[in-house]
């Protein structure tokens, strides 16, 4: 299953946590720390699905999937929110924003792997 992964979120904690268990099932991953790096990254690096943090500073997480959402270059790549928000409206917007998955945080690391397994 080696697929590239960008993962996208402003907490280095959770970046490595992301990493680690995402590394660990074979993906070969790419990180953002924001969402304006976010977008420029996954025009460079064309990764096959996108784990993405909402609450951010600059841009959320939401306006990241819409402006990657409306790109050509990144409109085809899935989405799957990964965020503490663990509301069902926040789940439902995270949909609407066009993300195809949500892990709500803190989560088991085969939550993340059969993120990759539905998207994927």
């Amino acid at each position: 299953m080696a697929k590239k992964v960008l993962v996208v979120d402003d907490s280095p904690t959770e970046v490595n946590n992301m990493k680690t268990i995402l590394s660990d099932a074979g993906c070969m991953v790419v990180v953002a720390v924001n969402g304006a790096d976010a977008v420029a990254k996954a025009r460079k690096e064309k990764p096959s699905v996108i784990f993405l943090d909402i609450v951010m500073p600059e841009m959320d997480g939401y306006e990241t999937c819409r402006q990657l959402a409306g790109d050509p270059a990144t409109r085809d790549i899935p989405v799957v929110f990964v965020s503490s928000k663990a509301q069902k409206a926040d789940q439902v917007w995270a949909q609407m924003q066009g993300g195809r998955g949500y892990v709500v945080k803190p989560y088991k690391p085969e939550q993340l792997i059969d993120q990759l397994k539905v998207v994927g």
